[in-house]
């Protein structure tokens, strides 16, 4: 998946925000006799934090399994259960990252498992169609599972051994690009599924199970691509093990939150929401992927999975504010909630944005029931499919419209200094042509 322009990405301004003292919000504008405590609200938050990045852990694992199983014997049914696993871990991932774009600790760490686009020539094999070079970035056509000592940044480096460690602290935005991804979901589902080069026809990748058969080898280098695959596995299990640690009573992550004002700690939650809502998800994630018809923009490109994707980024932020989450095993997690707060200072707003938000996870509905039907994400964004981009606009205008619904939140509870993350594809999209 390579991005073959260059496009300014507006970072959340948060978290400096948050340093420099800029989030002193007045107090909270609740009745005498409030019901909800904000202390409570926040509990609820770090609450559901822990759960779904438990879920994506407990998932994670069961992949990690399946990826066990496919090396050890590969076969067309063991590659398939492990795309399976592949895809039952992104539905609770997808639903944490409301909790980026203001937690340090999230935001610092995200870009270990979900890091994208990514330059799959750094990987492994890639069709001709791909190219052989790129001006920004040295080690393109790496293919480090081909080559056992690779350059970067003029330094001559020893890639004899695929190791959890070589990844993470070698290869993992390598040079300095973020677009040499080697660890996380997506170098994981490229290896399982491989390039799809069917553009915006039907169809994902489709790599055999035999690039994992060392007996009987397609691609070549079967056993290294093994070891990446498995190294990769490994590593994003022990990165969400980090992340729940950092959730569990004591850890970094609900510490650092608990410990703020609390007008700063209900604003970091509106900001998540809004920063996700807007520029991630409608702008970078959606609109730039609509406006160019490319299918090397959709999100999960290797496996036809971005309809899952966003729907649950939908849902999770949706679970934020209303303070409830449904776990994979079918339990409730749930308490007060920023709901709360914004219903007792303005009812009216609180019943507009649950509505909204409503309204955007049945968009993504939309969206999710024409890839079930045979209309992969990536066809829906294609040129000249009219009824699939006007369904994947309307998600695009849904979230647009429930961002100022959180910005009205925002109002109601008097919170000051809040920016949300911005997009060209939304604010300047002539840019995103130049």
């Amino acid at each position: 998946m390579t991005r073959h322009y260059l496009l300014t990405r507006m970072k959340t301004r948060l978290a400096a925000a948050t340093a420099a003292g800029v989030l002193t919000a007045a107090a909270f504008v609740l009745p005498a006799k409030a019901a909800t405590d904000p202390s409570a609200v926040i509990k609820t938050y770090a609450d559901i934090a822990l759960a779904e990045y438990e879920d994506a852990l407990s998932t994670a694992q069961a992949l990690d399994s399946a990826v066990k199983a496919l090396i050890a014997k590969p076969s067309q049914e063991t590659l398939t259960a492990a795309r399976e696993a592949w895809k039952a871990a992104r539905i609770p991932y997808q639903q944490t990252e409301a909790y980026r774009f203001g937690n340090p600790i999230v935001d610092d760490w995200e870009g270990r498992v979900n890091a994208w686009p990514l330059d799959e020539g750094l990987i492994d094999y890639v069709d001709a169609s791909y190219g052989t070079e790129s001006d920004e970035n040295a080690l393109y056509t790496a293919n480090v599972i081909a080559n056992t000592s690779i350059e970067i940044d003029g330094e001559k480096i020893d890639a004899s051994n695929i190791t959890p460690d070589f990844l993470q602290n070698t290869l993992q935005e390598a040079g300095d690009i973020e677009a040499n991804v080697a660890t996380g979901y997506h170098a994981i589902e490229f290896l399982l599924w491989g390039q799809d080069l069917n553009g915006t026809g039907p169809g994902a990748g489709n790599r055999p199970f035999t690039d994992f058969d060392t007996a009987n080898c397609t691609g070549g280098n079967c056993d290294r691509r093994g070891a990446f695959l498995e190294s990769a596995s490994t590593l994003l299990v022990s990165d969400l093990q980090e992340m729940v640690d950092n959730w569990k009573e004591g850890g970094d992550a609900r510490a650092e939150i608990s410990q703020e004002e609390p007008a700063v700690a209900i604003g970091t939650i509106l900001t998540g929401m809004g920063s996700l809502s807007y520029g991630e998800l409608a702008g970078e994630r959606m609109k730039l992927g609509l406006l160019l018809h490319d299918p090397e923009e959709e999100h999960d490109c290797f496996s036809d999975n971005t309809h899952i994707s966003h729907l649950y980024d939908a849902v999770g932020i949706r679970n934020v504010y209303h303070g409830s989450y449904k776990r994979v095993d079918g339990s409730v997690v749930e308490g007060p909630s920023v709901s709360d707060l914004v219903k007792e200072v303005d009812a009216a707003v609180d019943a507009e944005l649950s509505t909204k938000l409503d309204a955007t996870v049945a968009r993504m509905e939309a969206i999710q029931a024409r890839a079930v039907a045979g209309e992969a994400y990536d066809q829906q964004i294609g040129e000249g499919n009219a009824e699939g981009n006007a369904t994947v606009q309307a998600a695009i205008d849904a979230l647009v419209d429930q961002t100022k619904s959180i910005e009205r939140a925002v109002a109601a509870l008097k919170l000051d200094a809040i920016e949300f993350e911005g997009s060209d594809s939304l604010d300047s999209p002539d840019k995103v042509f130049e």
